[in-house]
């Protein structure tokens, strides 16, 4: 016979193990919940010959128990500790960005910690007939907790990219409403593979693409399109029509959108549209 005693006085972890035990795929077991002076216990024997799929079967249950039910609180208490100097709605909105992360890659994390986590306690309960839960998680998970730690790491840098950004267009509609309109109108045929400018008269724009005359750009790259925007500050039109050749919508006309708000207008079936979806994009410019 095998026995296990798994001890914490946490009342929801509780509740889940002995649902998951209840609903266990497991002969020749059974267990019991006993509340002793400093832990609420929960006893389990098995009486059955293959201890190895016993201790198996525990062993997944735990690692879907810290996974379930204790991650999201393991996270905040990262966040925490490494980040206590963001206020509490950024550390939320961090801590959202986490969960977008493993839900992106949900099938590699998910394997990667549950493996962790089984290897952890396989090896414990192999060796022991007790365990304290919440010392098992503060002192014994270091693995997985690297695990979470390199998610939070990433969902604070992609906050802290998105911060910048979200400040670098303050910035710009700042400078935006604080100056004259330089012109009428200005049309942008736009692709996935270049930008040409035209004015109201559909003639040429030449495109300044001498990095020391561009005053206005930032520390964010947004390639090519860099010199667009910074012609764009300099001339500042009332209007920017934007004509999507190949109905291409990237980061670029998102941050425009975003910049000049009201002035932009997008298009996809105008006569200059209709123009340029005919000539080769080698023959564009």
């Amino acid at each position: 016979m095998k026995s296990l005693c798994i001890k914490t006085n946490n009342s929801d972890l509780l509740n889940y193990l002995l649902n998951e035990l209840k609903n266990i795929e497991l002969k020749d077991i059974c267990f019991s919940k006993n509340e002793f002076k400093a832990y609420q216990n929960i006893i389990i024997h098995y009486f059955g010959k293959d201890e190895a799929l016993f201790l198996s079967k525990i062993s997944s249950i735990l690692c879907f128990l810290v996974i379930d039910e204790l991650e999201e609180t393991l996270l905040k208490r990262l966040i925490m500790q490494n980040y206590f100097y963001f206020d509490a709605n950024e550390r939320d909105k961090i801590l959202a960005s986490c969960f977008d992360i493993m839900a992106d890659d949900f099938t590699n994390l998910f394997d990667e910690k549950f493996k962790i986590l089984y290897d952890i306690f396989y090896s414990f309960l192999s060796t022991h007939k007790s365990i304290i839960l919440n010392g098992f998680v503060n002192f014994r998970l270091k693995d997985y907790l690297s695990v979470l730690d390199e998610v939070v790491n990433e969902a604070v840098n992609n906050f802290v990219i998105e911060k910048e950004y979200l400040e670098f267009i303050s910035l710009l509609k700042l400078y935006i409403n604080s100056q004259p309109c330089g012109c009428e109108m200005v049309h942008i045929i736009f692709s996935s593979s270049e930008s040409i400018l035209l004015d109201e008269n559909k003639n040429s724009i030449v495109v300044a693409d001498n990095i020391f005359k561009a005053k206005y750009l930032s520390d964010i790259s947004f390639s090519s399109n860099d010199y667009i925007l910074n012609s764009l500050l300099t001339l500042l039109p009332k209007k920017i029509h934007i004509h999507l050749v190949d109905d291409y919508i990237d980061e670029f006309v998102n941050t425009l959108q975003l910049v000049f708000e009201h002035k932009v207008n997008l298009c996809t079936d105008c006569n200059i549209c209709n123009l340029y979806k005919k000539i080769p994009h080698s023959e564009h410019s």
